[in-house]
C-alpha cells in the first residue's frame, strides 16, 4: 500500500548501499536505482551523494528519511490495529540465527510456530553471531537469536535458554573413558576450534581466559566454520574440541563421539536480540512471544 519509491529509498538510506538494498528487497540493482531516481525527480533534488563507490544522504535526503521513518511506523501501526480487530496474524518476519541455533534449536520452534500461524512467512538468515548482530543493527532482520554476549547497549538482549558446552573426543582417545575433564588437561591435545566471529569461539575464549589458560597453551590444529565440520574432524581423530551439547545427540547415540563435562562447567545463554523500537509488526510480536514460551517449555534439548 505504501509508496514503492519511498520504500526503496528508505531501505537504501538505512543500509547506505544500493546493492544491499536490492538483496533485501529481492530486486535487481538497476530497479532499485530507477525507483530512487523517480523519487529524486519527484522532489526535483538529489537525495544521495555518490562518491568513490560510497553513498551518503544529502540534507534533503536526510529529511525525507526522517519523514519516511514516521510514515512507515504509522502505516505499521494501522495494519496492526486492523489485524487485531480482525484476529488476522499474517505477514513476513525476518529472523537471523547463529549456526548452532539455526541448525539445532530453531527447526522445531519454527515448525510449531508455522502450524499455529500458517499465514506468517518466516524468512531465516544464518550467520555467525557477529553477522547476526550486524543484521539487527542495520534492520536487515527483525529478530536475532545468538549464542554469545552482545555488547551493543542500543539493542534489546534477553536470554531465552541456557546451553551447556562440553568437550568431545573420538572413541579410543586417551580421554574417552572419562566423564569429566579439566580444561588444562584437555588442551594437552590438538584442539579444533570454530572460525573468527563465531559466538561459540568467543564464549570458549572467555572461558579459557577466566580459567588461566594462556594463548600458548592452546595448540589449534584446525579452524572450521560449522558444528558439523568440527564434529566430523573430531570423529576422524584429528583433535579434540568443545561444542554445544545440543549439537551431538545423534553422535552420542551412534557412539561416534564421547562427551566429557568440563571442570569447571561451561554454560552460555542463547539470547534474543532486537531493536528498541516503540512499534513492531504484530507478526513479529507473536513470533517473539511464541519463542519465549517455547524456551520456557523446553529449557534444554534433552
Amino acid at each position: 500500500m505504501a509508496d514503492r519509491r519511498l520504500q526503496v529509498f528508505h531501505t537504501v538510506a538505512r543500509l547506505l548501499s544500493f546493492t544491499k538494498a536490492a538483496e533485501h528487497l529481492h530486486m535487481t540493482q538497476p530497479a532499485v536505482t530507477f525507483q530512487v531516481r523517480q523519487l529524486e525527480e519527484h522532489f526535483n533534488t538529489r537525495l544521495f551523494d555518490r562518491t568513490h563507490n560510497r553513498i551518503s544522504l544529502t540534507e534533503a535526503g536526510q529529511k525525507v528519511y526522517e519523514y519516511a521513518d514516521r510514515i512507515f511506523e504509522l502505516y505499521g501501526e494501522m495494519e496492526n490495529a486492523v489485524r487485531e480487530m480482525t484476529g488476522d496474524i499474517s505477514g513476513v518476519v525476518s529472523i537471523g540465527a547463529s549456526t548452532t541455533i539455526a541448525e539445532y534449536m530453531l527447526p522445531a520452534l519454527l515448525g510449531d510456530f508455522r502450524r499455529k500461524y500458517p499465514e506468517v512467512n518466516v524468512q531465516l538468515k544464518v550467520s555467525n553471531t557477529e553477522g547476526i548482530v550486524h543484521m539487527v543493527e542495520s534492520n536487515t532482520i527483525d529478530l536475532g537469536v545468538v549464542e554469545a554476549p552482545v555488547v551493543n547497549k542500543s539493542l534489546v538482549v534477553e536470554t531465552c535458554r541456557m546451553d551447556e558446552l562440553v568437550a568431545i573426543v573420538p572413541p579410543g582417545h586417551p580421554l574417552a573413558d572419562r566423564e569429566t575433564v579439566g580444561i588444562h588437561e584437555l588442551l594437552e591435545h590438538p584442539y579444533i576450534c570454530r572460525e573468527e566471529g563465531s559466538g561459540t569461539r568467543e564464549v570458549i575464549q572467555d572461558y579459557f581466559k577466566a580459567n588461566g589458560v594462556e594463548p600458548g597453551e592452546v595448540s589449534i590444529c584446525m579452524e572450521l566454520g560449522s558444528p558439523e565440520a568440527v564434529k566430523g574432524a573430531v570423529e576422524a581423530g584429528m583433535g579434540v574440541s568443545i561444542v554445544s551439547r545440543a549439537t551431538i545427540h545423534k553422535e552420542l547415540q551412534l557412539g561416534t563421539l564421547k562427551a566429557l563435562t568440563l571442570e569447571p562447567r561451561l554454560e552460555r545463554p542463547f539470547s534474543f536480540v532486537h531493536q528498541k523500537q516503540k512499534f513492531r509488526h504484530l507478526a513479529m510480536e507473536e513470533l517473539l512471544e511464541f519463542a519465549r514460551n517455547y524456551c520456557r517449555e523446553h529449557p534444554t534439548d534433552e
